[in-house]
């Protein structure tokens, strides 16, 4: 047995010893994701209270990172195609629900890492808070044997690369967009500061 599949085994182990988890930590195996876009809207309006582009444009970019990461995970996982622990282990306790989806990266764990990451960018104690609940969400994936550990870990380090590496390259034309939008009707939405208040700081 690999150090893969052991520490799988022994979440699973610890699993079956707390039945008293069970609902939620697969209420949110399943559904966390609503966190995680209460966590992007928190973003959002940190961003705007801060009243920087460069910070609103980090806001903006974190769900599309989040696509981005996802939309590269797919074929990745295709390709790979790794069977889920329910599908090559026997005698497991399995929470989730069975899926044909391959296991590796986890999708989950690529969202979750991908809104970490983006995060940061807004704001470091935002961010903080969001890996900490990623790596939950990557746990819990774990613990309901719908992963492998090397599935979510895999997947939180894919997310958060796409989505910083993906920064990079678009947060010049990111800014701009910003800085422009606040020249419209549209400024309340990325800026809490009004234009007058900009003309005279000017």
């Amino acid at each position: 047995m690999n150090t893969d599949t052991q520490l799988f085994v022994d979440i699973n182990d610890f699993a079956r010893a707390t039945p008293w988890l069970h609902g939620i930590v697969l209420a949110y195996a399943n559904d966390g994701i609503v966190v995680f876009a209460a966590l992007m809207l928190a973003g959002w309006w940190s961003a705007r209270r801060q009243a920087n582009p460069v910070r609103m444009a980090a806001a903006v970019w974190t769900p599309l990172g989040m696509l981005l990461a996802l939309g590269l995970n797919q074929p990745l996982s295709a390709m790979v195609g790794e069977p889920r622990p329910y599908a090559t282990l026997q005698n497991i306790l399995v929470l989730a629900h069975h899926s044909k989806d391959p296991a590796f990266p986890s999708d989950h764990a690529v969202m979750a890492g991908a809104v970490a990451a983006g995060l940061f960018l807004v704001s470091k104690r935002l961010g903080w808070v969001t890996a900490v609940l990623a790596i939950v969400m990557a746990f819990s994936r774990v613990y309901i044997a719908a992963h492998y550990p090397w599935d979510v870990a895999a997947g939180l380090v894919a997310g958060a690369v796409v989505s910083l590496l993906g920064f990079v390259v678009v947060r010049r034309l990111l800014v701009w967009l910003v800085e422009l939008a606040e020249r419209t009707a549209l400024r309340p939405v990325f800026t809490s500061t009004s234009a007058r208040a900009d003309s005279a700081a000017g």
